[in-house]
């Protein structure tokens, strides 16, 4: 309860220092936010890294760990696939009109450039590594995710020499002074606090949030707050956990996430308030949810959906039942073959958009608001990790 007061206290007043508008304030809190953001995300990939390592090490060769994996997948798949089809209801709904022409023409100019000329097939070749060091240099944690995997299963299986072992004891020792530094960094996380809302208040004070576009972001936000708010909890209720308790125990890491815009940098708060407020048993913790911030993007995969439907409408294309179902699919693959491209969600909806030859002029228009999206978004999915963690561990130690 101590640490909720303090950060709901650092958030309402950055909120208030960010309102006043005093440009010499906005950017030194802008400052701090940002070293903050680069600290996590210092962190964030040996974080991942680690925790493969070390629970695969321990836990390769244990039957516990098929079913812990089967478990993660297959609730991953389930939430991202929930989310997806939420966003394609409210679609169907609210119905969006189309844009005028010359609108999305205009925003062509704001489109980033060459990125609609990527395909979804760089993408995921970006996953695929030809080195050991650029993965970790441009933090492309599905990649380390690969990597980190081969090597715990190569140390679960192999013969356990003297030379082995001390490696391993090596790797454990690197974990705890890992973690030291995650367990300092958060002591101080009040201050980023203040400085992450204050940044967001200013941005709200300038205008930066609001859109044209009200239909379309109406969908969007509203989606992810139906999947925040009812359909994980119900997940969890269905395997007997009380939401709100998870949703507090967790709250340190949706709050973060909200801010950083960032599962994988969210990770180590993540982690954290899952093994000591969650009380999830660390080598479940320290598996499933580096995985999960990987691969399980519930908010990513509506994105997609909902942004691929809206600009092919706007390009004349007929959204009938099967093209839309047959693109619900695209969107949760698209969003599990995300991680590790920076703004994923847009820039891999833009490709896809430009791979047939939707007017991507619209991916310009939406721009401006994809800041406050980002924002719900990776709040949805930090708080979805959580969930699947929370049940993985519920359904594997029979508590």
């Amino acid at each position: 309860m101590k640490n909720i007061i303090i950060w709901t206290s650092a958030l309402i007043a950055g909120a208030v220092l960010g309102w006043l508008g005093i440009d010499w304030l906005n950017s030194l809190l802008g400052f701090i936010a940002t070293v903050y953001t680069r600290l996590f995300q210092l962190v964030a990939v040996p974080t991942i890294a680690l925790a493969i390592i070390t629970t695969l090490s321990s836990l390769g060769g244990q039957k516990e760990t098929g079913r812990i994996f089967l478990r993660t997948i297959t609730y991953t798949l389930l939430t991202t696939l929930a989310a997806a089809a939420v966003g394609l209801a409210l679609y169907l709904i609210i119905s969006p009109e189309n844009l005028p022409a010359e609108v999305a023409v205009a925003g062509q100019s704001d489109v980033p450039e060459n990125l609609g000329e990527l395909s979804y097939y760089d993408h995921i070749l970006s996953i695929v590594p030809n080195n050991v060091v650029e993965p970790f240099a441009k933090g492309n944690v599905l990649s380390i995710l690969l990597i980190s995997a081969a090597v715990g299963l190569a140390l679960a299986f192999i013969k356990k020499s003297e030379n082995v072992q001390v490696l391993v004891k090596g790797i454990f020792g690197l974990q705890e002074l890992l973690y030291t530094l995650i367990h300092a960094l958060i002591w101080t996380l009040p201050l980023g606090i203040v400085a992450f809302a204050a940044g967001l208040s200013a941005q709200m004070s300038a205008d930066v949030a609001v859109s044209s576009l009200g239909k379309y972001v109406a969908i969007i936000l509203g989606g992810n707050l139906i999947q925040f708010f009812v359909v994980l909890p119900l997940f969890l209720l269905a395997r007997g956990l009380n939401p709100l308790k998870v949703l507090k125990a967790m709250s340190p890491a949706v709050l973060m996430a909200l801010f950083t815009k960032s599962s994988a940098a969210t990770l180590p708060v993540t982690m954290r308030s899952a093994e000591e407020r969650q009380k999830v048993r660390p080598e479940v913790a320290r598996f499933v949810l580096p995985i999960c911030t990987t691969i399980n993007m519930n908010g990513c995969a509506a994105f997609i959906l909902v942004t691929s439907l809206y600009v092919m409408q706007n390009g004349g294309t007929t959204l009938d039942l099967p093209t839309m179902l047959l693109w619900l699919l695209i969107a949760v693959v698209s969003a599990i073959g995300n991680a590790g491209v920076p703004m994923g969600c847009y820039f891999l909806t833009l490709s896809l958009m430009a791979g047939v030859g939707a007017p991507v002029g619209i991916m310009g228009i939406i721009l401006p608001v994809f800041t406050l999206i980002d924002m719900v978004e990776t709040a949805e999915n930090v708080w979805s990790d959580s969930c699947v963690c929370a049940i993985v561990d519920k359904c594997t130690s029979g508590r």
